[in-house]
Formats: C-alpha cells, sequence, structure tokens
C-alpha cells in the first residue's frame, strides 16, 4: 500500500481523488464518479475535498 499523497501525473483539478484511489487500491475514475454522484447529496463534500488538497502532500 502507498502513502496518501496527491500525484503529480494522474490529476484532473488537484489530484485529491487519485490519490485517495491509489491509497486504497480503488481505480481513481471510481473515487472521482462517487464524489460527483455525492455532491449531489447534502454535506461539507466541496470543504473537504479543499481540506485534502491542503493537507495532502505531493508526490515525490
Amino acid at each position: 500500500m502507498t502513502t496518501l499523497s496527491r500525484p503529480r501525473d494522474d490529476r484532473w483539478i488537484a489530484g485529491v481523488c487519485s490519490g485517495l484511489g491509489r491509497r486504497f487500491g480503488i481505480d481513481p475514475k471510481a473515487v472521482r464518479i462517487a464524489f460527483v454522484i455525492s455532491c449531489l447529496l447534502p454535506g461539507p463534500q466541496f470543504l473537504i475535498y479543499i481540506l485534502l488538497w491542503i493537507l495532502m502532500p505531493v508526490e515525490d
């Protein structure tokens, strides 16, 4: 298992979904789709994404 970090190569916006997918062994496309679908529900999804963007280190 890899560490939680945002990759430099497989990004769409900030690489958060790609980093989460790589860390947990899930296809990054599936994580992106789950995030987009979750945005249709009430909750702090965008705030969590921005927080992860700030806290997750960029891959070396």
